[in-house]
């Protein structure tokens, strides 16, 4: 392990002291997605990072001008190293604000954890790399590479507004490395699965309850498309991938009748289908039609569409840089730093454009707390984020070189 990293303990003091400064102002500014009003927040992080001397842009496309992003650069010249988090949360529903009991927007802190709705997910690892950032910035002279800050809208909500839209209008640079903080108890994840959304529609002809035989039961036809997606579902068991486990296919929704007197004559289930990397979306697709085409429905009509997919995302940790921050992660927890992989969706799918090097995902707590009231990070935890992210760029971007063997 770089000397540099293990021996200045006051630089990680002080990195703490700031990075848990900044989470409690990030966590006190509200950045519900919906509505997906992050104007505030981007504003904030934006202020904070200009004050260092970074080169600020705030940018938001132009069919949703409130959904701001930020993006922050230090540096010049390679290796160019990316820190991505996005700066959106879920909003707090109706029954679940009631169910808190701490101030959702308060950022307490109780027993070693910070308390907040989005304190996990993303706003942790966002005061994290906004630490680091500034930590690079009282060094700017030193610094040998270029050190990008990326706090993004709309994730939430699919990030097509977000990261996909920074990526796509060339607001991003061309990286050689690239963290998205996303929650996994600070190990390394390098793939996550994707997601396949459908809608089957069951059509029938309604009739009185009385004599339900001259009808058609659109529900009736819907529970044998019900029974034939759980064994595909079952059947997916047999393909697992490495590090995020097999594809799933669950009915999430089912909507169907007006009243127990009359026979339905329409019924609809809406499916989410996850996808392993690897997976071609147009084959699970047409494994799904396939699927439906084989229930057997009688007079009723079933049909399969509105099909809508977010993709899969893979990388590897065998580069140069990539085994910089395993070792970064494992000289801090003491323990195998992975890679793992990350179950739920991330941005990470938007930047594989921009990166002509390895991505992972990376940062405190797990996404079972994510979502939820009572949302929390455990301190600990989260200076441990600091410390391995703050070694990482010390090592690769104030002490990098290229000529070095690892």
């Amino acid at each position: 392990m770089n000397s540099t990293y293990e021996a200045e303990p006051k630089r990680n003091a002080n990195l703490t002291g700031q990075a848990l400064h900044l989470l409690q102002e990030v966590v006190r500014i509200p950045s519900p997605n919906p509505a997906g009003d992050t104007r505030a927040i981007a504003a904030f992080i934006g202020g904070v990072m200009q004050e260092a001397g970074c080169t600020v842009n705030i940018l938001a496309p132009d069919t949703k001008p409130e959904a701001q992003s930020v993006v922050a650069t230090i540096g010049k010249g390679n290796p160019v190293i990316m820190l991505h988090a996005h700066i959106d949360t879920v909003p707090i529903a109706e029954n679940e604000a009631q169910k808190w009991n701490f101030d959702p927007y308060g950022a307490v802190i109780h027993e070693g954890k910070l308390y907040g709705k989005g304190s996990v997910d993303d706003k942790a690892p966002l005061a994290a790399m906004m630490a680091v950032m500034l930590a690079a910035a009282e060094q700017a002279e030193q610094l040998r590479g270029t050190l990008v800050l990326v706090g993004a809208a709309e994730e939430e909500t699919g990030g097509r507004l977000g990261t996909k839209w920074l990526a796509d209008n060339g607001h991003l640079p061309m990286c050689d490395f690239i963290v998205v903080g996303e929650q996994t108890h600070n190990h390394v994840a390098t793939a996550h699965k994707g997601v396949m959304r459908a809608t089957v529609r069951t059509t029938g002809r309604s009739v009185h309850a009385t004599n339900p035989d001259r009808g058609v039961n659109a529900i009736t036809a819907m529970a044998r498309a019900v029974l034939a997606l759980e064994a595909y579902h079952q059947t997916l068991a047999t393909r697992p991938h490495p590090i995020v486990g097999v594809p799933t296919c669950n009915v999430g929704v089912i909507q169907g009748g007006s009243t127990a007197n009359a026979v339905p004559d329409s019924c609809v289930v809406y499916l989410d289908r996850r996808m392993v990397p690897g997976e071609d979306p147009l084959v699970v697709q047409a494994e799904m039609k396939a699927v439906i085409d084989g229930v057997e429905t009688g007079d009723a009509e079933i049909t399969i569409g509105a099909f809508q997919t977010s993709n899969w995302f893979e990388s590897s940790a065998e580069g140069e840089l990539a085994r910089i921050f395993l070792r970064c992660v494992e000289a801090e927890l003491k323990e195998h730093p992975g890679p793992i992989g990350y179950l739920p969706g991330s941005d990470a799918k938007h930047l594989t454009g921009v990166t002509r090097g390895e991505m992972i995902i990376f940062g405190p707590g797990s996404y079972e707390v994510a979502h939820a009231f009572d949302e929390y990070v455990d301190l600990q935890e989260f200076r441990s984020t600091s410390n391995i992210l703050m070694g990482f760029v010390q090592q690769t971007l104030f002490n990098y070189d290229t000529g070095k063997s690892l």
